[in-house]
């Protein structure tokens, strides 16, 4: 199938992680949603390869990165070099929910291609303050 829609909440209940990937059969790049009770201490870790980028949904993390430590709330985003430790906790009061988008082997330039070609000037206008 080319594509597939769900939602956080189909693909499971409870803390834990929820398998985007497989679910949606995403093939390009590893991707799950963490849900973390209040006060959840999360384990140090690294990867050998896969750089990840982690979206915070609700709630806020506690994101340790060397010597520091930064709170992240909703809307937050930040990203780490696969073999760079880190440890994500639920630094908040309410659950954490955090979107985790894994992958290696580099950027892909713009390869994007308008169906219709009507669009392309309100599509150049989007996001340029016009």
């Amino acid at each position: 199938m080319s594509y597939a829609f769900g939602t956080i909440e189909e693909l499971g209940s409870g803390y834990g992680f929820r398998k985007v990937r497989q679910a949606l059969g995403v093939e390009a790049f590893g991707v799950n949603v963490i849900v973390m009770p209040p006060g959840y201490e999360g384990f140090f870790h690294y990867h050998d390869t896969q750089d990840e980028l982690y979206f915070v949904h609700a709630g806020t993390a506690r994101v340790e990165v060397g010597d520091e430590e930064h709170a992240v709330g909703p809307g937050g985003l930040f990203h780490v070099v696969s073999t760079t430790p880190r440890r994500v906790s639920n630094g908040g009061s309410d659950d954490l929910v955090v979107l985790v988008v894994g992958g290696k082997g580099g950027y892909v330039s713009r390869d994007g291609h308008l169906v219709d070609e009507a669009d392309a000037g309100r599509r150049a206008a989007f996001g340029s303050g016009g």
